[in-house]
């Protein structure tokens, strides 16, 4: 069995001082949680202080972006030797609001993941479909190319993949489990084709409107192995629950 993995992509939210109010709440609920790896990516400006904080326990740290280069004039760039400089294990490539509003491509994405990986980082590789796409019956097209594409000459060991349906994201909707299912399943399926010996053991999150009322019923499928959460992880009490379904309770 998958060990779960719940990820916190705080997105463009929360001043330092709201990130470490939140990280002084939130850790104390969590810290018995031992059968489930438990992921937060606040903003670039938080990185370091969280990292102090969460430093012995059992929450790690992310970045929710990177650069494909580790040095050199590229102004307003972080790159992975930054990164882990300042304490990330884990870094968000390939995200679907990097691609829609930065123009990133499967290129650009693969890039980033042999860089970041290079120097240590795991990385957490975002594929999905746009509600277009659904609906003129290409999301299978789409998860197979930006997977394929995006994880060339990639360690797929350190790696954890997250399915968000750009159409569920910050939107209120959520795929069905039974869509949520299906997709993972062809990920997975894609990925035993291209990499046979590992595509049992990588993990695939699901990343779109999970909130505590439905993170049970997505996580009870079978290649459903965890979340990745925006919204719903920017309080406290609200993530906890999310990490917490996740154990039973």
């Amino acid at each position: 069995m998958r060990r779960p993995f719940i990820a916190a992509n705080w997105k463009m939210n929360k001043t330092v001082p709201e990130a470490m109010d939140f990280i002084y709440s939130f850790l104390p609920s969590v810290e018995e949680v031992t059968d489930a790896d438990i992921v937060i990516a606040p903003p670039f400006t938080a990185l370091f202080g969280i990292a102090e904080r969460l430093a012995g326990t059992n929450v790690r740290l992310s970045a929710q972006n990177v650069f494909y280069e580790e040095k050199g004039a590229f102004t307003g760039e972080v790159s992975p030797l930054m990164l882990v400089d300042v304490g990330c294990e884990y870094v968000l490539v390939g995200h679907s609001e990097r691609r829609q509003y930065f123009g990133e491509t499967d290129d650009i994405v693969n890039r980033k993941i042999r860089i970041a990986q290079k120097n240590g980082l795991n990385v957490i590789f975002c594929v999905g479909e746009t509600l277009k796409e659904r609906e003129s019956g290409r999301t299978y097209n789409v998860l197979r190319t930006q997977t394929v594409n995006g994880l060339k000459d990639a360690d797929v060991k350190k790696l954890v993949v997250a399915y968000e349906p750009v159409w569920a994201i910050g939107t209120g909707k959520t795929a069905t489990p039974e869509q949520a299912q299906d997709a993972h399943k062809y990920i997975r399926n894609t990925l035993r084709e291209v990499y046979p010996g590992d595509a049992d053991s990588i993990r695939i999150l699901y990343g779109g409107s999970v909130t505590p009322e439905n993170v049970d019923s997505l996580m009870a499928c079978a290649d459903v192995d965890g979340a990745l959460v925006g919204g719903a992880s920017l309080k406290p009490d609200s993530f906890e629950k999310i990490v917490n379904f996740t154990r039973g309770n």
